[in-house]
């Protein structure tokens, strides 16, 4: 009889705990390689029965790796659109009552992921005259505020076209993960509430950011 202290036993039990830890592994993270295969490895792929609120960029678009200057002083890091969930806002400086009601939504969003919301950020690209420090400092102090200069084109270049409107003056909210993708966008006055449906089930399912 084997004596189950020997060598040759010890080496087999090993490699059977290997075996079972390689086994348990695979069935976590097996399908979420497939998973992220078929959304960025294959164009056009959706799975049935998928459901979002926001206009998904089909295929995601890379943002560029850009340092821009910051309001009211400073410049971002060229990676500061990786890492976490972006939210990202595109309006006038001067922030009328359409750019203040897509930050006061984003900011809500935000909030309401409770918990996670450290793996959410804001960021506003800011056009023209910029801006109004008290309204940001005091109602939005989490908010990444960047000056749109020339410097700002090759972002604003992937941003998509919607009938023809040029972001500038689309008002819409776009979404980027933390790879640095363009995945999703929402219209003017689009419902808060889808936008943190979708948002909670991103975060749910990821692992990064």
């Amino acid at each position: 009889m084997t004596d189950p202290s020997t060598p040759d036993s010890a080496d087999r039990d090993r490699r059977r705990r290997r075996r079972t830890v390689v086994g348990i592994a695979a069935i976590f993270f097996v399908p979420l390689a497939a998973a992220l295969y078929l959304y960025y490895g294959l164009p056009g792929f959706r799975p049935v029965g998928t459901v979002n609120h926001g206009v998904l960029v089909d295929p995601p678009h890379p943002v560029p790796a850009l340092s821009l200057p910051r309001f009211p002083t400073g410049r971002t890091q060229p990676d500061f659109l990786e890492r976490r969930w972006t939210l990202l806002v595109v309006g006038t400086g001067v922030c009328g009552e359409h750019c203040r009601a897509a930050l006061y939504d984003t900011r809500q969003v935000r909030i309401a992921l409770d918990q996670d919301m450290n793996r959410v950020q804001r960021v506003f690209l800011a056009t023209g005259p910029c801006c109004d420090a008290h309204f940001l400092q005091s109602e939005h102090p989490d908010l990444i505020t960047v000056r749109v200069t020339a410097a700002a084109a090759p972002l604003l270049a992937v941003l998509p076209r919607y009938g023809g409107v040029s972001p500038l003056g689309a008002g819409r909210i776009y979404l980027i993960d933390p790879h640095g993708n363009l995945m999703m966008s929402y219209p003017p006055n689009a419902a808060p509430k889808g936008m943190l449906d979708d948002l909670q089930r991103l975060l749910k399912l990821s692992t990064i950011g």
